[in-house]
């Protein structure tokens, strides 16, 4: 297979609109450096869709979970194969999810209340069937049924059906911005989506991690390279959302060395394959 030239991060909403929109960081990668081309904006589910559909060969790195922990899904009596599951989990409206979670962690005792993956430990990052703060099993729930519409090769998860030979490879993989963000600023937060906590501190520390960043201060191996009007557009978005897409474009560039270096899977390990994997972690 010829390596995938375009590099995609997204930063994605269940519920976007123009004030909260899914952003996407579209760049490529050559020897070690990561170069943001566009950022993008979707202001409706719809129209990300319609992106996610274009026929253009890319690696893409997506901040939403990609799977349900399998003890949950266990307990509830779900289909335990990937697809059957996503396909049972997308028919649900929201409020069948939040109450189905909430009565299987109001069954548990104080601390143990949610089902976690194995990939939450080491990636850090929130239990996929939590509903709020942040609402990631809407996430869930909302964006990994566009990848499967749009026949997107999730690695470890989900090979589409057959398509044409002329079809480009899309590669969809689970990513986490904070996971990259915590190895560079520690637990220094970066963003804030209340106007009130968009201080003066927040905007210095989203400086720091782009400063480590270009000068490719992680364990990835790669320095990021930026224009001046894109730096600043980062800097300045105080949501966090456009440098978190970058962030997640990083950790797809990192997965796309993995796979020109030979490994099929893109840098993942060997995993739950109903869980699936947070790449990088």
């Amino acid at each position: 297979m010829t390596a995938v030239s375009t590099l995609i991060g997204c930063d994605f909403s269940s519920s976007p609109s123009k004030r909260k929109p899914i952003v996407v960081a579209v760049g490529h990668a050559a020897a070690g450096r990561v170069q943001l081309q566009i950022l993008l904006r979707f202001d409706t589910l719809d129209a990300f869709a319609d992106w996610l559909k274009q026929l253009q060969a890319w690696v893409g790195g997506f901040d939403l979970p990609f799977g349900l922990p399998r003890e949950l899904v266990e307990t509830l009596g779900w289909p335990t194969d990937w697809l059957p599951c996503m396909q049972h989990y997308a028919a649900l409206s929201r409020a069948d999810i939040r109450s189905t979670f909430k009565a299987f962690c109001d069954a548990r005792p104080v601390g143990g209340k949610f089902a976690h993956r194995a990939t939450d430990t080491p990636a850090g990052s929130s239990p996929s069937m939590k509903w709020v703060n942040p609402p990631v099993a809407y996430m869930l729930h909302a964006g990994v049924p566009l990848l499967i519409d749009a026949g997107v090769t999730l690695p470890r998860l989900h090979t589409p059906a057959a398509t044409a030979s002329s079809t480009p490879l899309r590669i969809g993989l689970e990513a986490y911005p904070g996971l990259l963000a915590r190895e560079l600023i520690g637990n220094t937060s970066y963003k804030s989506d209340d106007k009130a906590k968009q201080t003066p501190e927040r905007l210095i520390a989203r400086k720091q991690l782009l400063q480590m960043l270009e000068m490719g201060q992680t364990r990835l191996g790669l320095r990021l390279k930026l224009t001046h009007a894109q730096h600043d557009t980062l800097v300045d978005d105080a949501s966090g959302d456009s440098l978190d897409a970058v962030l997640c474009m990083v950790q797809a560039a990192w997965a796309q060395a993995q796979h020109e270096a030979g490994d099929a899977h893109f840098g993942l390990p060997t995993c739950d394959p109903l869980e699936g994997w947070i790449v990088s972690a």
